[in-house]
């Protein structure tokens, strides 16, 4: 999947980063600022990757009811 615009991650690469971030978090051994600064980014990530998952939910729903529209007309 593209992004939507050129300077926004796809949504696998976006997931892939916030996994790595989450790792490192956990992990530990990080300053004070530099936890801040993969927290921050963490969560650019979370909303990029729930504007993906909102994208694709909103076209599933769509292509759903083109499909019972389409039914409904076939069956009249």
């Amino acid at each position: 999947m593209t992004a939507p615009d050129g300077d926004r991650p796809g949504y696998e690469q976006a997931r892939d980063e916030l996994v790595e971030i989450v790792r490192r978090l956990e992990a530990g051994g990080v300053t004070l600022e530099e936890s801040l600064q993969l927290w921050e980014r963490g969560e650019q990530l979370a909303r990029i990757c729930q504007d993906w998952l909102d994208g694709a939910r909103a076209r599933l729903e769509a292509a759903a009811r083109d499909t019972d529209a389409s039914s409904a007309d076939s069956s009249s």
